[in-house]
């Protein structure tokens, strides 16, 4: 891929994450690029989401974690 393209992609990476959670450090972004990925997933193929999960349940609940993570931070950050 062009690096240019890369750093026009993390531009837009680090708005949503400001955006949704308020924060875009590298290690935020990086769940959050993680929540965003597996949601479409789920979304778009459920049943490979849930054959990971179930080959994967310690990722699963990493997983889960992240979510509720994310989930808590954007809360948060809409209060404000």
């Amino acid at each position: 891929m062009e690096k240019r393209f890369l750093q026009q992609f993390e531009a837009i990476l680090d708005k949503y994450s400001e955006l949704l959670v308020g924060v875009s450090d590298a290690e935020t972004k990086e769940k959050v690029k993680i929540w965003a990925l597996y949601t479409h997933i789920a979304k778009s193929m459920p049943a490979l989401a849930k054959h990971w999960n179930s080959m994967y349940p310690e990722a699963k609940e990493q997983m889960k974690e992240i979510a509720g993570e994310i989930k808590r931070m954007n809360e948060e950050h809409r209060k404000k």
